[in-house]
């Protein structure tokens, strides 16, 4: 079992807070395991008795037949977990006064959850965590319905350090393997590049699509894995739901309105399938509102959809690195410096951009992915948007050569890929 200190350490200091837990995160990334196997693990070790730890997972035959249900006819009648015969079973196993933690894996195949979970906040002797595979249903309508009282934890698949950690061997050729198969846990148990094929793409194409289409009575299947298809190709760059409207009529034929677009776009972050990143004006402290940048939440998934042709490593460090930015709890924009500049007596508005700017409390980094930087001119291209800021906040380019941290005359910190990925302290060198 990979341990996972760092969203362990979330749940641990979250706990007895009065809020209820949850945990969020795109289906297989291992929610499951950490709430049931990791962070129960820790309440026994911290001397919790078993009895005063209660799981079920409502995805589970064993877990439901405790309640008289039954997984085949739940699907087959298309209704979820009787609320009645749940609360029930859960107030037969609270017989004392001390303190016990419910942890429910799947809550949003429970019948009116939103009911019974609040209805629980009033015990106090009860502290619970849930996960779910949509924010919808989870991070925003729970929390609103909770009266402000849901706190999340969003869970990611394995960043390059975890991978890493189970994988071990030679770090670059982990490297090679992580940035074409990604972090999904369960891929560590995949013996060769056929069957880590065959399950990213029943993943991606079976398990998240189609649960996505159910879920939100999606009318036009194939216009929706257009855009996914369009969202992969398109990873970093700048889109919004006309565009993505125009390429799919003028490259594939297909006919979707910008309206239509948008709602499938929502349907694939709530899903956790891809991350959206806002511009920010840097010196005008401000959000633009479109377009905004996508990135795939894992890029093992991305390339399955593409069926592996698109393998451009810079384009994929890109999206590692956000990935890690948001593993690491920032919130991460895509900043834009604005300039006047005069060329040949003529004033111009230029635009730099800031691959990301990742913000938590007060701190705040400005990071450029650059894949290579062969040249001089190569190097002072990146370096020039970060000049452009005036303040004080470190700014920092990630490359991909083996390069230990340094800083130059400007302030600016230039390091490698895997240095950066490894070492979760490698944003305050």
């Amino acid at each position: 079992m990979i341990e996972r200190p760092l969203y362990l350490q979330r749940l641990i200091d979250r706990m007895n807070n009065g809020s209820i837990k949850i945990i969020t995160g795109v289906r297989r990334c291992g929610k499951s395991v950490l709430l049931f196997e990791l962070f129960a693990g820790y309440l026994i070790k911290a001397g919790v008795d078993e009895s005063h730890i209660i799981k079920f997972a409502f995805d589970s035959d064993e877990y439901l037949a405790l309640i008289g249900e039954n997984i085949i006819d739940l699907a087959e009648s298309k209704r979820k977990v009787d609320p009645r015969k749940f609360s029930d079973y859960i107030k037969s196993k609270i017989i004392d006064e001390g303190k016990y933690y419910l942890l429910l894996d799947e809550v949003q195949q429970l019948g009116s959850f939103e009911t019974v979970l609040n209805g629980f906040q009033y015990k106090k002797n009860l502290d619970v965590y849930v996960t779910g595979s949509n924010s919808k249903f989870l991070s925003s309508d729970i929390i609103t319905e909770f009266r402000g009282r849901g706190d999340e934890v969003r869970v990611y698949p394995f960043s390059f350090k975890e991978f890493y950690s189970a994988r071990g061997g030679d770090k670059y050729d982990a490297w090679e393997d992580y940035h074409i198969y990604g972090g999904m846990p369960a891929l560590l148990e995949r013996k060769n590049e056929e069957q880590k094929t065959e399950y990213l793409q029943t993943l991606i194409n079976t398990v998240y699509l189609t649960d996505i289409i159910e879920r939100n009575k999606v009318l036009y299947r194939d216009e929706l894995d257009s855009i996914v298809d369009f969202l992969c190709s398109a990873i970093g760059s700048l889109t919004n739901p006309k565009k993505i409207s125009d390429t799919l009529k003028s490259v594939k034929g297909k006919s979707i309105s910008d309206v239509t677009a948008k709602a499938y776009l929502s349907y694939l972050t709530e899903a956790f399938l891809f991350i959206e990143a806002k511009r920010f004006d840097i010196k005008g402290k401000k959000y633009f509102g479109t377009p905004l940048k996508y990135y795939a939440t894992d890029v093992g998934l991305r390339n399955a959809k593409l069926n592996f042709r698109q393998l451009e490593e810079n384009h994929i460090m890109e999206n590692v690195i956000f990935n890690e930015l948001k593993i690491r709890g920032y919130s991460v924009d895509v900043g834009i410096v604005e300039t006047r500049e005069t060329e040949k007596d003529t004033h111009k508005r230029k635009q730099f951009e800031i691959d990301f700017v990742a913000t938590k409390g007060n701190k705040k980094y400005y990071v450029q992915s650059a894949y290579e930087m062969p040249t001089e001119e190569k190097l002072l291209q990146e370096k020039r948007a970060l000049i452009k800021i005036n303040d004080s906040f470190k700014k920092i380019i990630v490359v991909k050569d083996n390069v230990r941290p340094q800083i130059d005359e400007n302030g600016i910190v230039t390091i490698g890929l895997i240095n950066f990925l490894l070492d979760e302290k490698s944003l305050d060198f």
